[in-house]
């Protein structure tokens, strides 16, 4: 038997504006989306097939789903990004304005930042030495 993670689950208020920011900063494609008969839908991304990890968008329906986009962890880091060049990655959040909480912070092991998507989701972006 062999399990593994599939996707992670974000509330957000735009479908096409949360895969642009995705896009654009990390380079994330669309890897599954579908709209149904009755009009919902579904849109996965990430970096890789369809049965690798990823982000499953859900938009946010009435009131108490409504007020959790962009906090639906309690502030605490909604999701790890890795990255094989951190400076890179740092450099081009900046020209794109992506807010910054933690400049980067280089160990001998690793490195990382702390930044926020475009509904205040906190990622972690980290490069392993």
């Amino acid at each position: 038997m062999r399990n593994y993670l599939g996707r992670m689950i974000l509330l957000v208020e735009d479908y096409d504006k949360a895969f642009e920011f995705y896009h654009r900063n990390f380079g994330f494609g669309k890897i599954f989306e579908l709209t149904t008969d009755v009009g919902q839908r579904f849109l996965h991304i990430g970096s890789g097939a369809t049965g690798e990890a990823g982000i499953w968008f859900l938009q946010a329906e009435g009131k108490v789903q409504q007020s959790r986009i962009g906090n639906q962890v309690g502030e605490q880091p909604a999701m790890v990004i890795y990255t094989s060049n951190l400076t890179e990655l740092y450099q081009q959040l900046q020209e794109n304005g992506v807010k910054i909480k933690t400049a980067p912070v280089i160990t001998p092991g690793y490195s990382f930042l702390h930044c926020y998507d475009l509904y205040g989701n906190e990622i972690v972006v980290v490069e392993m030495a």
